[in-house]
C-alpha cells in the first residue's frame, strides 16, 4: 500500500470517528437536583444516605496525620513560620501579641499567646483550635493542611519561648553581648 491509498484510508477513518462523537449523552445525562424528588426509591429521596461504616477517601490518612504529630526541626518550625505569617498575623500579629492589622481595623483582639493559659497549653490545643475555630475565629481545617497545623503549633511554641526567653538562659548568648560601660 502507497503513502497516497494510506493517507485517504485514515481521513476515512478519522472522518467516522468524529461523526460518532455527536452523541451527547455523556455530557448531557439525566441528574437530580439536590433535594429533588426521584421516583427510583420508595421513599421518593434522590440523594441517598451512606451506609454506616463509610469512609471517604483519604479520611483515614487525614485523621493520621492529626493524630500524629511531626517531629519537630528547624524544616517544621521554618515551614511553621511560613504558614504563621501568612495566615495568622493578620489577627495574631508577628510576635503572638493578638495586635494584628485586622485588630488595628477594629476586628475583636485574639488572645495573646504569651498569657499563662496559652503558654501552658499544649501544642495539640493550637492544632484543635485550627482545626475547629474557636470565638470568633473560625475553622481553618478546609484551608491549612494537617501537618501545617503541627508547624504553626510548633512555630507558636518557638515564638512563646522566644518572647519569655532571658539573655542569661539562652546558652552562649550572654557571651557574645558586650557588657554595657559607664
Amino acid at each position: 500500500m502507497t503513502a497516497r491509498p494510506l493517507h485517504l484510508v485514515l481521513a476515512v477513518l478519522l472522518g467516522g470517528g468524529l461523526a460518532a462523537c455527536d452523541d451527547l449523552s455523556m455530557t448531557r445525562q439525566k441528574r437530580y437536583d439536590t433535594y429533588a424528588r426521584a421516583g427510583l426509591w420508595t421513599d421518593g429521596a434522590a440523594s441517598r444516605t451512606p451506609p454506616d461504616g463509610t469512609v471517604a477517601q483519604g479520611d483515614l490518612a487525614y485523621a493520621a496525620a492529626l493524630d500524629a504529630p511531626p517531629p519537630v526541626d528547624a524544616a517544621l518550625l521554618r515551614r511553621g513560620r511560613a504558614r504563621y505569617e501568612a495566615i495568622c498575623t493578620p489577627c495574631h500579629g508577628l510576635t503572638g501579641h493578638g495586635d494584628g492589622m485586622v485588630v488595628a481595623r477594629g476586628f475583636p483582639a485574639p488572645p495573646s499567646y504569651h498569657e499563662d493559659r496559652l503558654r501552658a497549653a499544649p501544642a495539640r490545643y493550637f492544632v484543635d483550635v485550627i482545626t475547629r475555630g474557636y470565638g470568633v475565629m473560625y475553622a481553618y481545617a478546609n484551608r491549612v493542611a494537617p501537618r501545617d497545623r503541627w508547624a504553626i503549633a510548633a512555630y507558636i511554641r518557638a515564638l512563646q519561648l522566644a518572647q519569655g526567653a532571658r539573655v542569661a538562659e539562652v546558652p552562649g548568648l550572654a557571651e557574645r553581648i558586650p557588657e554595657e560601660r559607664p
